[in-house]
């Protein structure tokens, strides 16, 4: 584990929480990397217990008192939604002595019936944060670097022509392979890994642990089906009723079908901002999918080419723009602001993240070529908004940096 180990970037946030709050529950995808953070950060002086083989969750749920007794804190519970009739009696273990942080740590990879159980069992005693795979600046060993609207940040050089050039880049292929690998840890430790292998053994195991267990999905085949016409729909505006009559199912059951993918993290629902600016604005959600490895496999792609030049290209892009600013946020502990907005006259900005207030205004296209007519969406977000928006950014796949019109730049993508 020592050799392979990526630096987090919820590590300081992880260590504060638990020298703040009695329990500290860790939740996001399978395969986040949750695990491997906890034993890296606290394993030399913890207990650890993973609640996942069948024998220890007999044991927790028959007896859980003593199973308390016979692992007492400092201890990690992992994979705990199997067992989470446990909780109730860890309240009661934080309760006998309240002054005590960092006493029990948890891990679970669901949402649904989890945070029910949490926040019925531990609310106040317990912080609750979440791990989702790599972001790029993770992968790159780069946790702690800001995004580009919050500070200035000194990796560009100038040009002659005036042009500015990262002083990262990524090739193109690079890139676009990267996209197609995902930022799952296993794969960014184990670059031979072969990630179509990897990828297919993990849907099939997000299926039969996650989502069998969860009530709302009787089919796993029509719910892969699901899977897939979603890959398909990526980016765009999600008709539910169009979606329920391509599968042959009730739209219930595909609201339903979402949830179950947006509580166990694989989903980003993005919804569109509102404010009262007199447009008439579309109130249709747009789904992402939370990695790009996970939407290029699903989408059928293996090559970058393919993926690149593809009728999935913008959406891969938007996908990988999407996940790096959330991932970003959301491992500072916080909750990201992150909508789209579109009139129904048809003018759209692909991401607006709310910060501190004020509203920063993305788009992102697949030209390396970075154009002044790229930004006019942005200039009228800009003029609706006006002193809410902050200066824009056009992120693209190629290495150039420049302003294109006045309050927007071209971002590379290597730059966000």
């Amino acid at each position: 584990m020592g050799s392979t180990y990526i630096k987090r970037s919820l590590e300081p946030i992880l260590g504060k929480a638990a020298s703040e709050f009695p329990a500290v529950l860790l939740t996001g995808p399978r395969q986040s990397g949750k695990t491997t953070l906890l034993q890296h950060l606290f394993g030399k002086r913890y207990h650890y217990v993973s609640l996942e083989p069948p024998d220890v969750r007999t044991s927790a749920l028959g007896d859980p008192r003593s199973f308390l007794e016979m692992y007492p804190p400092p201890v990690i519970f992992d994979e705990v939604q199997y067992a989470p009739d446990l909780l109730p009696y860890i309240k009661e273990r934080i309760d006998a002595d309240r002054h005590k942080s960092g006493r029990f740590l948890l891990t679970g990879s669901q949402n649904l019936l989890l945070m029910e159980k949490v926040t019925e069992s531990l609310a106040g005693r317990a912080a609750i944060l979440r791990l989702l795979p790599l972001s790029r600046r993770e992968a790159e060993g780069r946790p702690r670097i800001s995004l580009p609207w919050e500070s200035k940040r000194p990796a560009v050089r100038r040009t002659q022509a005036g042009r500015l050039y990262p002083e990262k880049h990524l090739a193109y292929r690079d890139l676009w392979t990267g996209f197609l690998r995902g930022g799952y840890p296993e794969l960014a430790a184990h670059p031979g890994r072969d990630m179509n292998l990897w990828h297919g053994s993990y849907i099939q195991t997000y299926l039969e642990r996650d989502v069998r267990t969860l009530r709302q999905v009787g089919d796993l085949s029509q719910f892969q089906d699901f899977l897939r016409t979603l890959a398909a729909r990526s980016a765009q505006l999600l008709n539910l009723t169009d979606v329920a009559r391509d599968l042959g199912v009730a739209v219930n059951t595909i609201k339903a079908w979402l949830s179950v993918l947006e509580a166990t993290y694989q989903v980003i629902v993005l919804r569109p901002y509102f404010a009262n600016v007199g447009k008439r604005l579309v109130k249709t959600p747009k789904v992402y999918f939370t990695d790009v490895g996970t939407l290029c496999y699903l989408a059928g792609l293996k090559d970058p080419e393919h993926a690149a030049y593809g009728p999935m290209g913008g959406a891969i892009m938007e996908t990988a723009v999407l996940s790096e600013i959330v991932k970003t946020l959301t491992h500072r502990g916080t909750d990201p602001q992150v909508y789209f907005w579109r009139t129904t006259a048809g003018t759209e900005v692909d991401f607006v993240v709310e910060t501190g207030g004020n509203l920063v205004p993305i788009e992102v296209k697949l030209s390396a070529t970075p154009r002044p007519a790229m930004s006019s969406a942005i200039k009228i977000f800009q003029k609706d908004f006006g002193d809410k928006a902050l200066p824009g950014y056009v992120v693209h796949p190629g290495d150039i940096m420049l302003p294109i019109s006045a309050g927007v730049t071209a971002l590379p993508f290597s730059e966000l």
